[in-house]
C-alpha cells in the first residue's frame, strides 16, 4: 500500500548507506531521489514547496552522472520515469495537481517488451541479451 511504500523510504536511505561507504555522492542522490518520492504524494502545492521540488531535483541532476557506470549502455537518456521528474514541476504549474499522473501505460508496455525479449533469447545471458 502507499503508506506501507512510504514507511519503507524512510529507513532505506539509512539501509543502503553502508553501501556506499567512500562515495557519499552516491548517498545524497538517494537521498534526493527519496525526498521527491515522498512530497511527489503532496495533494496540493505553494511556491514554496515548489521550490523545495526545484531544489530536490537538482539535487537529482548534479549527482545523476553517478549512475552511468551502472548502465550497460553509459546513459541516462531514453528512462521514462527519469525523464518525467524534469518535467513534473511544469506539470503542476499548468495542471495545478499532479494528482492522477503516473507511468501505468508505459509500465504495461514496457513488461510486454521485456517478455518478448526473454522470450526472442535463448535463455543463456538472457539479460544482456535483452538489453
Amino acid at each position: 500500500t502507499g503508506s506501507e511504500y512510504k514507511d519503507m523510504l524512510k529507513v532505506w536511505l539509512a539501509a543502503l548507506a553502508p553501501l556506499f561507504k567512500g562515495h557519499p555522492n552516491h548517498l545524497k542522490i538517494v537521498k534526493s531521489v527519496t525526498d521527491f518520492i515522498l512530497i511527489a504524494g503532496f495533494h496540493s502545492d505553494t511556491e514554496t514547496t515548489l521550490l523545495y521540488r526545484q531544489d530536490v531535483l537538482h539535487g537529482i541532476s548534479r549527482n545523476i552522472h553517478l549512475l552511468l557506470p551502472y548502465r550497460l549502455n553509459q546513459s541516462i537518456r531514453k528512462i521514462p520515469k527519469i525523464h518525467s521528474l524534469f518535467h513534473y514541476i511544469e506539470c503542476i504549474k499548468e495542471m495545478d495537481s499532479a494528482d492522477n499522473s503516473d507511468t501505468e501505460v508505459s509500465e504495461a508496455t514496457h513488461k510486454n517488451l521485456i517478455n518478448d525479449g526473454y522470450r526472442a533469447s535463448n535463455k543463456v545471458d538472457y539479460i544482456l541479451q535483452m538489453l
